[in-house]
């Protein structure tokens, strides 16, 4: 499955033709072409590489997934890979999505190789900005790169609400409530380590597209990539924040575990030392050897106020100290 687009001149001049006519569409300097390769077969894919020049590592990394985001430069264009984040908004859990992007003097092809990737929201900025379709290549991968950006801020904005949804049921008491919150706790962590490795590298990613003589980001563009690498910074440094907020969730629950096992362990103690009273003076008083009040009714009585009342004095002694 293919998808393209034709600018020319900076308008849309025709969508959805055959791949075999961009190499006629090229032939004219003012043309602007937009391939989208989903999941290609490795000689569909080499066949792109040759009709576009291609380098051979490029492809190499285009096919093969788990590539670090990052932009490679090649004599005749350059390598951009990133990844689309989605917050499962039940769990925290993180799922990402990898594109990789071939950056030509007048094309732009991107590969995909599942459906996680929202291609028709960056289609969607492309035609709300048609001022800016003048600007050459430049003009899509602003599209893409603000549609990869705006979904790592969003994912961070998700993985905040729900730390602090979580800070919400740190005191609570319900044993479901108390296992949920570790549970949370674990897979926000997992998510955050995991947003951390796509979003610290677009920093470095914009900042190299931004640069002079990359021949990109014209002048007029500019603008917008400064606002797309302030999405990147703020993005990156709440990402840091929300994993100390994270560790101190964590610790803040074990914490609140060990003093609840503390005064667990108080209670027990202190019942234990209750029962122990009456279990001493019954097993003194179960001797067989001659005592006062032996064989007697004042030793049953004597015996019986010694229970009931060293009982009841540890019993409020202990209540006293918050022992139980």
């Amino acid at each position: 499955m293919a998808r393209t687009r034709l600018y020319r001149d900076g308008s849309l001049v025709r969508e959805n033709f055959p791949v075999h006519e961009i190499s006629e569409h090229l032939a004219d300097p003012a043309a602007l072409v937009w391939l989208d390769l989903f999941r290609p077969t490795p000689q569909k894919l080499a066949r792109v590489g040759q009709e576009f020049g291609l380098h051979e590592l490029a492809l190499e990394d285009a096919a093969t997934a788990g590539q670090r985001p990052k932009i490679d430069r090649y004599r005749s264009h350059e390598f951009l890979s990133g990844y689309a984040v989605r917050i499962d908004p039940h769990g925290g859990r993180l799922t990402t999505t990898e594109i990789a992007a071939f950056l030509t003097r007048r094309a732009l092809i991107t590969v995909r190789q599942d459906d996680g990737f929202d291609i028709d929201d960056v289609v969607t900025r492309w035609d709300d900005s048609p001022d800016l379709a003048d600007q050459g290549v430049g003009f899509l991968l602003h599209g893409l790169l603000d549609h990869l950006v705006d979904g790592h801020f969003l994912a961070v904005q998700q993985l905040d609400d729900a730390i602090e949804e979580l800070e919400e049921l740190l005191f609570a008491e319900e044993p479901g409530e108390i296992r949920q919150v570790q549970r949370d706790a674990y897979e926000l962590r997992k998510s955050l380590v995991g947003l951390r490795r796509v979003v610290l590298p677009m920093r470095e990613v914009i900042n190299t597209l931004m640069r002079p003589g990359t021949g990109v980001v014209t002048d007029r563009l500019m603008p917008y990539y400064q606002d797309i690498y302030d999405h990147v910074l703020r993005a990156a440094e709440w990402t840091e924040s929300l994993r100390d907020m994270v560790a101190s969730v964590m610790e803040t629950n074990l914490s609140i575990q060990s003093n609840r096992m503390n005064l667990i362990m108080k209670k027990v103690t202190s019942w234990a030392a209750i029962i122990a009273v009456p279990t001493a003076i019954t097993g003194f008083y179960g001797q067989n050897l001659p005592y006062p009040g032996f064989s007697d009714q004042a030793g049953l009585i004597s015996s019986s106020v010694l229970i009931v009342g060293i009982t009841v004095l540890l019993y409020f002694l202990f209540r006293r100290n918050d022992w139980l």
